[in-house]
């Protein structure tokens, strides 16, 4: 999978126009968590997404890909209700994102590309601060919860300025979570973790995403295949591709083909005369006495 997309450069050509539609998986029986509707956003006089349109279903982790430019920083920020979309609509488990933006936020947890975290505070009273902001009606034990999850336990009364970057990491996606999060965000959740906390952070969204509509981007192929249901390319502010892994393997992954061909060399006296100069001289190295070599003809 890895190879197949970068052999395929997310060229435009490459993408049948069925694929667009998602011709092929029927998701119709999963319940939709996320729909969005022609949704446009304009910055003066460039379209950074134009006419986009896909649905999030329940229970899946959604990524997003795409080169630098494509358009999937501005899809999260318009997920997130951080900025509003010059056009089209956002549908939020059957709420418009634009007419009940308090109601959807209650329901959304966000984990930005970079953390907003407090040196001087400790991973519980952080876990406590966004808890008691988002849903005040969580317990202590939903705390313990989060915190045994995300394997944070043992670090609760460590301020998080000595932290790993690991650690800290995992802290903000532990805050996304909190309050039962039915939509979750996650802005290239792994960014700047060594593998141990990455493979980590991988089973913490694995584990999370029950009764949960999980939307990801990523610049890692490897990570979009392990983590992914589903997986989107955008392009040019335009959704090229959709699909499950194994789905868009089995539509693209042609696999490849190698062509040998002989090619017969025909030799003319002076290459002759030549070729024989040059195993007479490797010969005299090979049988050079002392620190000269001679060679008669």
């Amino acid at each position: 999978f890895h190879s197949l997309l970068h052999h395929r450069g997310l060229r435009s050509s490459c993408f049948p126009r069925a694929l667009s539609s998602q011709t092929g998986e029927d998701f119709s029986s999963l319940p939709v968590g996320v729909s969005l509707h022609g949704l446009t956003k304009i910055y003066g006089d460039k379209a950074a997404i134009e006419n986009l349109n896909v649905s999030f279903y329940e229970g899946h982790v959604t990524s997003l890909l795409g080169h630098n430019g494509a358009g999937k920083t501005t899809t999260m920020s318009l997920l997130t209700g951080l900025f509003a979309p010059s056009s089209g609509s956002i549908d939020v488990y059957g709420k418009d994102m634009q007419t009940n933006i308090d109601a959807v936020r209650k329901e959304l947890g966000v984990c930005m590309q970079y953390d907003v975290l407090f040196d001087h505070m400790t991973t519980k009273e952080h876990l406590l601060l966004y808890g008691q902001i988002k849903a005040p009606h969580w317990t202590p034990r939903e705390l313990r919860e989060i915190l045994n999850e995300t394997g944070m336990y043992p670090h609760r009364h460590k301020v998080v300025g000595t932290l790993s970057g690991g650690m800290k990491r995992k802290l903000s996606i532990s805050i996304a979570f909190i309050g039962d999060s039915r939509l979750v965000v996650l802005d290239e959740p792994t960014t700047g973790v060594d593998p141990c906390s990455r493979r980590s952070i991988w089973d913490i969204i694995i584990q999370q995403k029950k009764k949960r509509t999980i939307i990801m981007s990523t610049h890692h192929l490897d990570e979009a295949e392990v983590l992914s249901d589903r997986i989107a390319f955008l392009e040019i502010g335009g959704l090229k591709c959709c699909g499950s892994p194994f789905y868009l393997k089995e539509t693209l992954g042609q696999g490849y083909k190698l062509t040998l061909t002989k090619k017969v060399i025909i030799l003319t006296c002076n290459a002759v005369n030549s070729s024989c100069c040059s195993k007479a001289l490797l010969i005299c190295v090979h049988h050079r006495r002392g620190s000269s070599a001679t060679c008669k003809k």
